[in-house]
């Protein structure tokens, strides 16, 4: 139900019961002006027959008074009885009396009117219609005595009246309603429709996107205070919007910076992790061809000295002792270019270690159904670490954790706490993959040892990560068990300062 409903209802129904209210008053009031003139008239005839019969008590002037009666009665047709009573040793006797009706006045009613001299007035019904009584008391000084007049006069006019007013009210009201409930329909829709349908589109246009659009209303009422409400507030919501969508910029500009920064970074890591797998492979190449080659270089050396020989084969030993050299120098030379630059130790905080990594993980995981989690504990002590090799090794731990959960996709959890039996710092990445299988555990962390079977240099990540802790002086610790998955801690020694 609208609001308008609502109104019109409440004021039909305040209207109605104001002026039934108001109507059964005017009823009332016009009632008791014609009672109370009905009243007076009898009154006045029956002060009027007291007098009569005061003057002319005798026979002679009651049998006049009889006949005056029944004169007064006749000649008025809105009279329907008089009767003259008078109190004689405690008991009431009539005295004259003349009426168009028959009507037995009670008693009692008369002689507590004489004994109290106090008038009396009453409503009966007749055999010719409602009427009205009044009995009115009168004491006479000079002869002694009291006696009470009885008239009973025709209300038949006073009915037609209030009929006829009640019709005329009820008319009277339907039609007033009628005109006042149009005059309030118009100045609803003036005063309160028009300019609520304006507040209402102007919320709707706001909520559908046009945030300049304002309410035009411009009034000292409750709807001009709702109007400069929103209004204030669409101002105070459009500078908001203005100074999110400025940060939204910032914040996008921030993103493309950071997310450069981190590729780059990637990048880097990804090139340092090639360089180490270059230099193992280096050095499993120096380690594998630089013993034959020395052999074959001493050998040479050595029938060179027992000489002589003739100087084409002296030539050719010459050759393989210059040659072999040569080859030694080149290894030597490949060696220094693969290996890592010197290492670079500084204090720093965990959770730095921690925030600047972050994001590198999240990049290496994005495309793959794995969820990961950070949990670093409080107070941790200041480690002194190479933040480089502490990513490689970080690095290399969550993309072994990734590559054996794979496409299924699972969980990768980092956790950084205190091991106070190591007096180090543990930072374990756990995962729920297939986990190592007990033939190979002890394999794992060879250098080329891998269980894939894809082309490149496999089998280097642990490797790199056990270089790397024993640079800096902590350790590596494996734990994995088939179908529930495989913990790597890494204890960093705690450097009191």
């Amino acid at each position: 139900m609208t609001l308008r409903a609502r109104l019109l209802i409440v004021t039909i129904c305040g209207l109605a019961l104001t002026m039934g209210l108001w109507g059964w008053l005017e009823l009332k009031l016009l009632d008791n002006v014609i009672v109370s003139q009905h009243e007076k008239r009898l009154t006045e005839i029956a002060e009027t027959v007291s007098t009569y019969y005061q003057h002319f008590p005798s026979r002679r002037g009651l049998a006049a008074l009889d006949v005056t009666l029944k004169d007064q009665v006749q000649g008025d047709p809105r009279l329907a009885r008089i009767d003259l009573f008078t109190m004689h040793r405690g008991n009431v006797e009539f005295v004259a009396g003349a009426g168009r009706i028959a009507y037995d006045w009670p008693e009692a009613k008369v002689a507590d009117v004489i004994r109290m001299m106090r008038p009396e007035t009453f409503q009966l019904e007749t055999e010719n219609g409602p009427a009205m009584g009044v009995l009115v008391p009168w004491a006479s000084e000079e002869q002694q005595s009291v006696h009470a007049v009885g008239i009973i006069g025709f209300s038949q006019l006073r009915y037609e009246v209030i009929k006829k007013a009640r019709i005329f009210l009820i008319f009277s009201s339907f039609g007033f309603l009628v005109v006042l409930l149009v005059f309030i329909v118009v100045a609803f829709d003036r005063m309160i429709g028009r300019p609520l349908e304006k507040i209402v589109n102007t919320i709707d246009r706001f909520q559908a996107g046009e945030y300049r659009d304002r309410i035009n209303v411009t009034r000292r009422d409750e709807l001009g205070v709702v109007a400069e409400h929103f209004n204030a507030m669409a101002d105070e919501i459009e500078r908001a919007m203005a100074k999110n969508e400025e940060l939204t910029a910032h914040l996008q500009l921030r993103v493309q910076e950071e997310t450069a920064k981190v590729v780059q970074l990637q990048n880097q890591v990804s090139q340092l992790q090639k360089l180490s797998a270059m230099g193992y492979l280096m050095a499993t190449l120096a380690h594998d061809l630089g013993t034959p080659i020395h052999s074959m270089a001493g050998m040479a050396e050595l029938l060179l000295e027992r000489g002589p020989w003739p100087p084409d084969v002296a030539r050719k030993l010459e050759l393989i002792v210059q040659q072999a050299r040569r080859l030694h120098l080149a290894i030597q030379n490949m060696k220094r270019m693969t290996r890592p630059p010197e290492a670079h130790f500084e204090m720093v905080s965990c959770g730095e270690l921690m925030e600047e990594n972050l994001p590198l993980l999240e990049s290496l995981l994005k495309r793959l159904p794995i969820t990961l989690s950070v949990n670093v504990a409080d107070n941790l002590p200041r480690l002194f670490v190479d933040r480089n090799r502490f990513q490689t090794a970080l690095l290399n731990l969550v993309q072994n954790s990734a590559e054996a959960i794979g496409e299924k996709g699972g969980e990768i959890q980092i956790a950084v706490s205190f091991a106070s039996d190591r007096n180090a710092v543990s930072v374990s990445v756990k995962d729920d993959g297939p986990g190592i299988p007990e033939e190979i555990k002890d394999r794992v962390c060879e250098p080329f040892f891998s269980t894939h079977e894809t082309e490149g240099l496999r089998g280097l990540g642990l490797a790199i990560v056990q270089d790397i802790m024993k640079t800096h002086g902590g350790g590596m610790e494996i734990r994995s068990s088939e179908r529930r998955g495989t913990e790597v801690s890494l204890y960093f020694p705690v450097t009191r300062t």
